[in-house]
């Protein structure tokens, strides 16, 4: 009762902003996250939701979603199913981290990413996923890369083997934040899903993350592009929403929808600008490196 008394209020605490009744068609499958605009759409979740879909946006991800009450989880659902809109990425419990990391081979550390794998399937029931972030963990630096990266293939294909009844798929997201972190290129990642050989193993091509960590975007989607099944968006320097940095973004998504990709493209970034400004300049971003038809 409480929830949905604060969902028709924050409904109520943008609807004089709508600036049209028509959304906008994107050509790719663009997904916001909770807080991205709570200025116009107030810090309910679910009027949240309502505000994205209302600009158009047809997709929606966030990483912290099995970490929600199951109510709200259940609501999120139900909400992302009556705008027909594609659950995207949450990111799988304790999935591999610093504390736990694949690489080491340590059967404590598998059994705790297992674990967190078959949560997952419970909270990607509930909110209809299909996709669940998955980071390995920092470096064994013991152990021979060849090693680690072997420790690393085999923990991912017991992960698999609990996803691939469901249709579920993990994507492994090499990363920029630290160089202490196994995962760190689209070569690594690709040579790793080969070796799990698994529909439920792919990979997540984070743009903001791998132009810092490789360049040459475009070359390396394409050297890589069997295994891509998800992509996530932040331009750089800054990893704010596109055109504030030095990435075409124009350019690059005009080859992705070249390729035919139906996926989802997560905008993992924060705003530019503050407050309602800033809100209005994301979507207005997306419109503008949208328009290359």
């Amino acid at each position: 009762m409480t929830s949905g008394a604060l969902s028709v209020g924050g409904a109520l605490s943008y609807a004089s902003d709508r600036t049209s009744a028509m959304k906008h068609q994107f050509n790719l499958k663009y997904a916001p996250h909770l807080g991205m605009f709570k200025h116009h759409a107030g810090e309910d979740p679910i009027a949240q939701l309502n505000f994205m879909a209302e600009q158009g946006f047809t997709a929606f991800e966030d990483n912290g979603m099995m970490r929600r009450d199951v109510a709200l989880q259940t609501k999120m659902g139900e909400t992302l199913a009556r705008h027909n809109m594609t659950m995207g990425v949450f990111v799988v419990d304790k999935g591999g981290n610093m504390a736990n990391t694949l690489a080491a081979g340590k059967q404590e550390y598998v059994d705790i990413f297992l674990d967190g794998c078959r949560r997952a399937v419970e909270v990607a029931k509930r909110v209809n996923a299909k996709w669940m972030t998955v980071v390995p963990g920092g470096f064994e630096r013991k152990l021979p890369i060849g090693v680690q990266n072997a420790n690393v293939i085999e923990a991912l294909r017991r992960g698999a083997e609990i996803f691939e009844p469901h249709g579920l798929v993990m994507v492994l997201e090499p990363l920029s934040d630290s160089p202490d972190l196994h995962l760190r290129t689209s070569e690594q990642t690709y040579l790793i899903c080969k070796g799990v050989n698994s529909p439920s193993c792919k990979i997540l091509y984070d743009i903001y993350h791998m132009q810092k960590n490789e360049g040459h975007l475009i070359h390396n989607m394409e050297l890589t592009w069997d295994e891509i099944a998800y992509i996530q968006i932040g331009d750089n320097p800054g990893r704010k929403e596109p055109t504030t940095g030095e990435i075409n973004y124009e350019n690059v998504f005009k080859y992705i929808h070249s390729k035919g990709f139906e996926g989802i493209l997560g905008m993992e970034h924060g705003n530019s600008k503050p407050d309602k400004t800033g809100e209005r300049a994301v979507i207005d971003a997306y419109k503008k490196v949208d328009a290359f038809l």
